[in-house]
């Protein structure tokens, strides 16, 4: 039986699935905001950054329920059972996720269990570590001389290799974004280059996105697995692969030691 997911079950509250962005509170939606200083409690995850938290109402609860590469503070089953028991309390939940919740943000599964509960939801979609990432490291995901299309792909391993769909990744003419990529970046590499990718190729792996921490290490697909283990990068990073990566020097315009802001006012 289908079940309306506008429709809220007597006595439960609301949940907000609500995306972060990549780092910068600045990239926050108005409606993000909004939601961070009136909502009850907050559910957020190891993506989000202190900057954005700053923004939480003073009196709302804050559960952490971040899930980092082999070590799950909670399971997503957990996960969604907790947004479930505390809209059933009458709680006004914004559950927080960094980029956006729709891309490899398991967003999509918590929404079914709280439809499936008849809780009412809302979604407010916040800028994906691609687009946000990419912007502050100067690389372009597309540009009329080097990339037509673009790819979102996720970079977990599963025993020991990505299971990857490789020669679509390796089309000419079109730029590759993994995500939670780092700890693969030696077999993507390898793989790339056995199914046909130069090994001159360019790739870029960006730390700390958008935010003072920004590092961002460029190479090729031969040599990057070498460059980011000297550079001694460590999670949260993006791999953004192809020839836009040749623009990151002369569009590199984020210098975050130099730049100066005024408080917001909301």
């Amino acid at each position: 039986m289908k079940t309306d997911a506008l429709h809220q079950a007597p006595g439960s509250g609301r949940v907000y699935l609500v995306g972060a962005g990549p780092g910068d509170p600045e990239l926050l939606t108005l409606r993000a905001v909004r939601l961070l200083q009136q909502a009850q409690v907050i559910v957020y995850d190891h993506l989000v950054s202190s900057a954005v938290l700053d923004f939480v109402s003073p009196t709302a609860e804050r559960i952490y329920a971040g899930k980092r590469r082999n070590e799950h503070t909670m399971r997503q089953e957990q996960i969604n059972a907790l947004l479930v028991k505390l809209a059933m309390e009458g709680k006004q939940v914004v559950r927080l996720k960094g980029g956006d919740p729709f891309i490899f943000g398991r967003g999509g599964e918590e929404l079914q269990a709280l439809a499936a509960s008849g809780i009412a939801f809302e979604v407010v979609p916040g800028v994906t570590a691609a687009s946000g990432v990419s912007s502050y490291a100067g690389i372009p995901l597309t540009h009329r001389d080097y990339a037509q299309s673009c790819m979102f792909v996720t970079g977990h391993l599963k025993d020991g290799t990505a299971d990857l769909d490789w020669p679509s990744l390796v089309r000419p003419r079109q730029t590759v974004v993994i995500y939670m990529g780092l700890g693969g970046l030696p077999e993507i590499c390898r793989q790339m280059m056995q199914h046909g990718a130069a090994a001159t190729l360019p790739i870029a792996v960006v730390q700390d996105g958008s935010i003072s921490t920004q590092k961002v290490v460029t190479g090729t697909l031969a040599d990057m697995p070498e460059r980011v283990a000297q550079a001694g990068l460590k999670s949260p990073c993006l791999t953004i692969i192809g020839e836009v990566v040749k623009l990151h020097d002369s569009l590199a315009w984020f210098q975050p030691q130099l730049m100066t802001r005024q408080p917001l006012g909301f």
